[in-house]
């Protein structure tokens, strides 16, 4: 990519993969992974570890929301509606989930 396509982007989204960079938004915020990943991850953990059933949308929709909402107030990007397309949710949800469960197994966590 040339520098100018930065400066002036050919359409109205950000010219990065917005879900990989909430991502690792996610995992390198301080203060959001302490509060809300982590607890997440946990929670998802103690269903793995009793037998229950662990699904991405129910471990981390919710934390996605939170995640998308402080990403773009934390780099003044406007609505999460603006800046993300409908699908980028479920990609950052499939994302963390299949990183996490991964460790999860490999008893990392």
């Amino acid at each position: 990519m040339r520098i100018d396509e930065f400066a002036q982007p050919t359409d109205d989204r950000l010219p990065f993969d917005v879900a990989d960079d909430v991502a690792i938004y996610m995992r390198n915020d301080p203060m959001f992974y302490r509060k809300q990943l982590f607890p997440a991850i946990m929670r998802m953990k103690d269903r793995h570890d009793t037998g229950k059933e662990c699904n991405a949308e129910g471990c981390f929709g919710s934390v996605c929301d939170s995640a998308m909402e402080s990403y773009c107030k934390k780099f003044k990007l406007g609505s999460p509606k603006n800046v993300f397309k409908p699908e980028d949710k479920g990609l950052i949800i499939n994302k963390i989930f299949g990183e996490e469960m991964k460790m999860i197994k490999d008893g990392q966590y």
